[in-house]
Order: C-alpha cells, then structure tokens, then sequence
C-alpha cells in the first residue's frame, strides 16, 4: 500500500507539472491570436459608435492593455487559490461555467466511454476469433469507414436521418425550446441526448475493436494456445485470450477519453448542445481567456486522472505489475 501510494503521489506531481504546461500553452496561444476580443465579442459597428472612455473602459474588462506576463501570473495566482476568474462573455464565475457545461456533457462523455469501449472490446475479440471468415470481414469493414469519417458529417448524417427523415429525435440542444428549465424531465434531456452520445460513441468505437482485434490474434497465434487446443482445452477465448487482452483493452479504453473530448467539441457544434466543448469554441473564439483557460486545465485533468486509474488498475488485475512496483 506505501508503495501505491508514493507512485500515486509521483502521478499528481506530474499533473500539477502538466497543468501548468498546458495552462501556459494556452495563454501563449490565445495571445498570439489575431482576434481582437473587442470586435469578435461586440462588434465593430457597436465600436464605431462608442465614445473613447466607453472603448477605454471595455479594454480595461478585457485586459487588452496589461501586460502578458502580468495577466498571466495574476490568473496562475486566483487559479492557485481555486478561483478561476469570472468569464468575461457569460459574466458568471468559470467555475460556474464549467460546472453546468460539464454536467451536460458528461452524460455524452459517460456513455459514449462506456458504450465505445464494452462494444468496441466485444466486436474485436469476435473479429479475432473469426479471423478471416464474414464476422472478421464484417467488423473490420465497418471499423475502418467509421475511422475514415470525420465526426461532424457522421454527426449530420444521424441529424439528417434521425431528426430531418424519421422525425424520431430532437434536432439538438439539450431541452426542448421554449420550456422553462424546471419543467423539463429526465426523460426529456435523455431523448435530446441520444444523437449526440451516438455519434461519439461510434467514433470512438472503431480504434478499440481493431486493435482488440489484432491483439487477439497475436494472442491466438501463440505456442501455447496451440498446445491448449492440442490438450483439448474448452473455454480458451475466456482462460487465455481475455486475460492478455485485458491490459492493452484498459489501455485503449482510458486512452479514449482525450479522443472523446476532442470528438465533443464538434458533435456539440452540430447539435447545439450546451456541453464543455460548445463553452471552449465560444471562448476561443470571443477572446475568454479566463473561460478558454478553465476549460483547457479541466480537460486536461480528466484526461490525466484517466490515464491515472488506468495505471492503478493494472495491478489490480495483474498481480505482475504490482509486485514490480513494489520493488521499484
């Protein structure tokens, strides 16, 4: 348990190192930007039409006119304390922001994990049972045109057949319009979330089952399988292939989890779903710093805390790699 712990205290330092980059990588982008925060989020008619204390007090809001550095540390510094700063296009708190976008698309983000990696894992290991018969032909040829697909056409094509032919779901956005937020049901933001869990949990889905698929005949080539059907053996894919499977399956599974966030920012886009992803685009292009900030660090830590559990899981099923860890 010591052990555990001390690489579980090495892993959070990485993270807060990580974070740190990232956050940083960030600022530097956004401020080498050419957007003008001022015209992208009032407009260049309204600007015409202010007077110069009216233009000087707007750059004073935004911090067009503070040093970089400056805006930097003082952010770095609220961040430290656990204030991310208020957003300066929704005027609320980030951590406000973030909180209620990040409820709506974890549904998304949940189930498509889910969805992606049990049936990704399910339709490699037939595949690679199968290989070279229709299953394997099946599986494969489906993998590989949803992988070539970019995520928002298959996005607008579920819209188009789904919403526009069948008329069976919603359009997008997360609740039907003009109803007030507290008469909406359960039943209401599953059905408006269908289309959009959809889509990331297919495009997530087709990486997992290939190279499942390939391990499982990697696996199913190896001399000792050969000898377990010699001996007559039952159950080989349940003893023997599943449990070499299971490390690179988690592996995989954890993995995707940067995968669907980045898949979100466009199927959010389609949809008009008010999730994570639909924050960080508008931040981005309004000129949010405080907000595009926000949302970079808290992606970047799911994404870290996946890959995080993912490690510490590989001791719990291979009691191999614990040992190791213990004499590291």
């Amino acid at each position: 348990m010591k052990h555990r712990l001390q690489f579980t205290a090495k892993k959070l330092f990485r993270m807060v190192l990580l974070l740190l980059g990232v956050s940083l990588t960030a600022f530097l982008l956004m401020d080498a930007s050419p957007l003008d925060p001022l015209q992208t989020s009032i407009g260049q008619v309204a600007l015409g039409t202010m007077s110069p204390e009216q233009i000087a007090k707007l750059e004073d809001y935004w911090g067009v006119n503070t040093p970089a550095g400056e805006r930097y540390l003082n952010w770095l510094g609220s961040a430290l304390r656990g204030d991310f700063g208020n957003s300066l296009l929704y005027r609320r708190p980030v951590a406000e922001v973030i909180g209620q976008r990040l409820s709506n698309s974890m549904c998304l983000l949940a189930f498509a994990w889910g969805v992606s990696g049990g049936l990704g894992v399910a339709l490699g290991v037939l595949a690679g049972a199968n290989r070279g018969r229709w299953p394997d032909r099946l599986v494969r040829g489906g993998c590989l045109i949803i992988s070539s697909t970019p995520a928002f056409w298959l996005a607008l094509l579920l819209l188009m057949v789904c919403s526009v032919w069948l008329k069976i779901l919603p359009v997008g956005f997360s609740v039907p319009i003009g109803t007030a937020a507290e008469a909406v049901t359960l039943g209401e933001r599953l059905r408006h979330a269908v289309l959009p869990a959809i889509t990331l949990s297919l495009t997530g889905l087709a990486s997992i089952a290939l190279h499942t698929r390939e391990k499982v005949v990697d696996v199913l080539d190896k001399d000792y399988i050969l000898f377990a059907r010699a001996r007559g053996e039952r159950h080989i894919l349940r003893r023997h292939v599943l449990r070499n499977v299971a490390l690179p399956a988690i592996t995989l599974q954890f993995a995707s989890i940067g995968e669907l966030i980045g898949g979100s920012v466009l199927v959010e886009q389609v949809f008009s779903y008010p999730g994570l992803g639909q924050a960080a685009v508008s931040a981005g292009l309004g000129g949010d710093l405080p907000l595009l900030l926000g949302v970079t660090v808290s992606t970047a830590a799911l994404v870290f805390g996946g890959n995080l559990a993912a490690d510490l899981l590989y001791g719990v099923i291979d009691p191999r790699i614990r040992r190791g860890v213990a004499r590291a």
